[in-house]
């Protein structure tokens, strides 16, 4: 495993007695955040809750925000645009937007788990714009073009 990248980061007012980001197991690539707000998310609705933390994330990294998938199986929250992405020149309050598929209403408590954080390596492009791309088998084959689930089951 290669050596910790250093995130600088701040707590903000609300934040303060929250455990910090971290990871549960020693194999884990996410870091569990905390909830610094307690809400109820209605069916249907999403929510940004805030975590009480500001980032400087490093450059040529980002930091994703990912659902935990245990919310996302037992109750049927998750995080719509996953992943999220924190750029590193952001320097606002982190927050979580969390959308509720379940069929009930479901409550965060201040100090819940909502979601991972996953630190990750960032590599810009640059555009070559040609007349002709290369060929493939797959081609233009797009959605579903390399067989669906009963493909897979036969």
């Amino acid at each position: 495993m290669s050596d910790p990248v250093a995130v600088k980061l701040r707590r903000l007012p609300h934040g303060q007695g929250l455990e910090l980001p971290a990871y549960a197991t020693s194999g884990a690539a996410g870091m569990d955040v905390l909830s610094a707000e307690t809400i109820t998310i209605a069916p249907g609705s999403r929510h940004a809750v805030a975590t009480g933390l500001s980032l400087a994330i490093p450059e040529d990294y980002e930091i994703q925000v990912r659902p935990r998938s245990g919310l996302a199986l037992k109750h049927g929250i998750t995080v719509p645009n996953t992943p999220g992405t924190i750029d590193s020149d952001y320097r606002g309050e982190l927050k979580v937007i969390l959308i509720n598929h379940g069929e009930g209403s479901f409550a965060i408590a201040r100090g819940d788990r909502i979601a991972q954080l996953v630190l990750a390596p960032v590599v810009q492009a640059s555009w070559n714009e040609v007349e002709e791309l290369d060929e493939t088998v797959r081609g233009e084959g797009g959605f579903g073009s390399t067989g669906g689930h009963a493909k897979l089951t036969a």
